[in-house]
């Protein structure tokens, strides 16, 4: 990650308006719930990878987990830049959300594939296109917010969209199994 130029987030908080002070606890809570994200996608990741063994889609999904942690590490980074902790209870509950996701595709008491496979490769489009529409929020909001500057946005971005594509291409081919389609 490149460096960000600019004072400390703690020496630019004290010249910070009321209403600044406020949008940055808005920037807090949003890197926060994409980071949550992050921590269930993982999760989820990590589950299926270990029930495909030598699969094609485990190597696939074994690749996609190291570049959503690397992104992960990345939101890691910005809310160091501000000086402000992970919220635990966000990341907790996203921990949660993902052993229930778990149950609802019925991936803990069946075959991890047909519907619960396809629900849970949906969720992971979501996931990842919300992380694509992050990275252009925060292009934007580095206008105002220096510690946001220094990073290749338009790269993130890209990364995000070929991210989702992959797992689009693998939700198509299980709808077409879930559904029998030839």
């Amino acid at each position: 990650m490149t460096q960000r130029p600019g004072a400390p987030a703690a020496a630019i908080a004290i010249h910070m308006s009321e209403q600044d002070r406020h949008n940055a606890g808005l920037l807090h809570t949003y890197l926060n719930d994409h980071l949550a994200g992050s921590v269930a996608a993982l999760e989820l990741i990590e589950y299926l990878t270990e029930k495909f063994p030598g699969t094609e889609l485990e190597s696939f999904l074994a690749d996609l987990y190291k570049q959503i942690e690397a992104d992960q590490q990345v939101l890691r980074d910005l809310l160091e830049a501000f000086e402000k902790n992970e919220s635990t209870i966000r990341k907790a509950g996203a921990w949660m959300a993902e052993k229930f996701g778990r149950a609802k595709f019925g991936l803990e008491t069946h075959d991890v594939s047909g519907v619960g496979l396809l629900e849970a490769l949906d969720g992971l489009v979501l996931g990842i296109t919300g992380k694509q529409l992050l990275w252009r929020a925060l292009a934007t909001a580095s206008e105002a917010w220096p510690q946001l500057r220094g990073l290749d946005y338009p790269t993130l971005e890209r990364r995000a969209a070929e991210q989702r594509d992959r797992v689009e291409e693998k939700r198509i081919a299980a709808a077409r199994e879930a559904f029998r389609v030839t």
